[in-house]
């Protein structure tokens, strides 16, 4: 093959710019327009196997989508990603939250790398490095490193980052997505937590020591479903109807959660008994501090784990106690707001 002179109509050349030791490529695209790139290597070999994978690219109809890939950082394309596709109303600001916190551990690695550029040997040296790193704890000295990180805290990571980049694929900024080869190297089973599923033993022991709020807690959540810190807690006396048996929903995790639903008898006298104990306040459940940020509790943290050591049942967080409710059996379902 020719250093110098036109490409071929249908092929293309690889040379040397003088005093260069590195290899160019020139070929026609799609529209015959001449293309002209670096191959980034002083290897003859591999600077024809570079044009030939832009050949390949453009008889397959994907050139324009592989050099657009050449000229977007992943720093770039995250950037991107968090505008248009993380933050709400697209996910919720707690998803958004968690795209955050993983890439300020991909940024450092990929982040000035062109997308085109993220090979499936590096994504797999990041998760190597990943899981040999230390696990990062905030106390009052500052950040320390104590023991490694959990395999499912790197798999998260690995699942955003190839979640990025299939948008980019998508969105014809990257051909193929080079995580889709990548094997994650460990099982992530015995460090991802199952669902628990409360047993009537298990309630039973809970509500024979839990303080009274607490036990309205357990047979609100455990008989309707409801999300204990998102709708139950700054639930207002205004969305129970004790007469027509509803209770109304007014902000959920999804727009299909708001709307009003039905109550269980059980639920129906928690939800009594719980009104009838909080005298003078508009909530269902108002802080005990008078200098809270919210007029209402916020979360079950201490006195939950404190409950479930005092019945003798082994931790499980509060979020679990709606699992019960997904019985067939339980009349959950949510009708249109009336």
């Amino acid at each position: 093959m020719a250093n110098r002179g036109r490409p071929p109509k249908q092929g293309g050349a690889v040379y040397r710019r003088k005093n260069s030791e590195i290899w160019q490529v020139r070929y026609k695209d799609q529209k015959g327009e001449i293309v002209r790139e670096s191959t980034g290597t002083s290897d003859r070999q591999q600077a024809e196997r570079f044009l030939r994978d832009r050949l390949d690219a453009r008889d397959d109809g994907r050139l324009m989508t592989v050099l657009a890939g050449k000229q977007v950082t992943f720093n770039q394309w995250a950037d991107w990603f968090l505008e248009r596709r993380s933050k709400p109303p697209f996910r919720s600001a707690a998803n958004h939250q968690v795209n955050l916190n993983a890439l300020k551990f991909l940024r450092p690695v990929f982040g000035e790398l062109v997308l085109s550029d993220i090979t499936p040997e590096a994504v797999e040296d990041y998760l190597a490095d990943r899981l040999k790193s230390g696990r990062r704890i905030h106390t009052k000295l500052g950040i320390q490193l104590r023991g490694t990180i959990k395999p499912a805290t790197a798999h998260q990571e690995f699942r955003i980052f190839s979640h990025i980049l299939n948008v980019a694929v998508k969105q014809k900024r990257l051909a193929v997505n080079p995580c889709v080869v990548v094997e994650f190297p460990v099982s992530v089973k015995k460090s991802t937590r199952k669902p628990h599923y409360m047993t009537a033993t298990e309630q039973a022991k809970i509500e024979s020591v839990a303080p009274s709020y607490v036990r309205n807690i357990v047979v609100m959540v455990s008989e309707l479903g409801l999300r204990y810190k998102k709708e139950l807690l700054p639930m207002t006396k205004e969305q129970v109807d004790l007469e027509n048996g509803l209770v109304h929903i007014a902000e959920s995790k999804t727009a299909n959660g708001i709307g009003d639903m039905p109550l269980t008898q059980a639920a129906k006298e928690a939800f009594r008994r719980q009104m009838e104990e909080t005298p003078g306040s508009v909530y269902l459940f108002p802080s005990p501090k008078a200098e809270a940020k919210k007029p209402h509790m916020t979360n079950l943290r201490k006195v939950w784990a404190a409950t479930l050591k005092k019945a003798g049942v082994p931790y499980f967080a509060p979020y679990e106690l709606r699992h019960r409710a997904d019985s067939p059996n339980m009349p959950t379902s949510r009708t249109a707001p009336l």
